[in-house]
């Protein structure tokens, strides 16, 4: 836990350093930093832009995953296995491949259809939403495990549709899968940084790629600032989303 937990202890006490050079040990603490961050136009439209784009794929992530893993759950066809591979891949092959992958899959689309694609929200919006829907799959999966399929049955021979049986009995038994899904994928896309690289157009910027402008230019304790300011928000959407539903359920 120690080892998990220094990285951010350090990005947190620098934060607070006072002189503009990081130096140990520092010369003092002040609160200057966080005060320059709403006055950086970088760090502003990159944040709201994140949250936007982490939201749009988030929600579209869902709907994808929670259909996917219903039918790998409960058919029993042939391609079931290869289907779920290719899902999870995102998850598995590089950042920078993907990102690189997605930008051509990108141009040869907007080659063929004439759609403008390339440095478009649209796109920078679908790239993610592959980022999310590995995660959403693996934790609905992980509450679909623990339902007891009779559930779903007892109230078809009842007299419920498939739709009021999903919406009566299976979602509220993997709400807790549905809603950690969701936290991480939103996590995962707004901390992105390999594939918003190569796919956002110009003027764009999301968050981690202004940090990674700022420090090509200054080294201060602003980006730490910025960086722990992000680590609280995704701290407390973790803690308030625990308060309502379980995450232990499922992860």
């Amino acid at each position: 836990m120690a080892f998990i937990l220094l990285p951010l202890l350090l990005v947190t006490w620098l934060a607070f350093f006072r002189q503009e050079i990081p130096a140990f040990p520092p010369q003092g603490y002040t609160l200057h930093w966080f005060t320059t961050i709403p006055a950086n136009r970088a760090f502003a439209s990159g944040f709201w832009l994140s949250l936007q784009v982490s939201v749009a794929a988030t929600t579209l992530g869902l709907l994808l995953a929670v259909p996917a893993s219903l039918a790998l759950a409960r058919a029993g066809f042939r391609l079931r296995t290869p289907l779920a591979t290719l899902l999870t891949l995102p998850l598995i092959v590089p950042g920078v491949v993907f990102g690189a992958a997605f930008y051509v899959g990108e141009m040869e689309l907007e080659i063929a259809t004439e759609w403008p694609l390339l440095g478009s929200a649209a796109g920078l919006v679908l790239a993610h939403t592959l980022l999310v829907v590995p995660w959403a799959m693996r934790l609905v999966g992980a509450s679909l495990a623990t339902l007891n399929p009779a559930l779903e049955e007892a109230a078809r021979n009842l007299g419920a549709t498939p739709f009021t049986a999903f919406r009566r009995v299976v979602l509220p038994a993997i709400r807790p899968g549905v809603v950690a899904g969701a936290l991480f994928g939103f996590v995962t896309s707004f901390g992105n940084l390999e594939a918003s690289l190569f796919l956002v157009g110009p003027g764009q910027t999301t968050l981690p790629i202004a940090i990674l402008q700022y420090l090509a230019w200054k080294i201060d304790p602003t980006v730490a600032a910025v960086s722990l300011l992000q680590i609280l928000l995704l701290g407390t959407a973790m803690l308030v989303t625990d308060r309502f539903v379980k995450l232990s359920q499922v992860v």
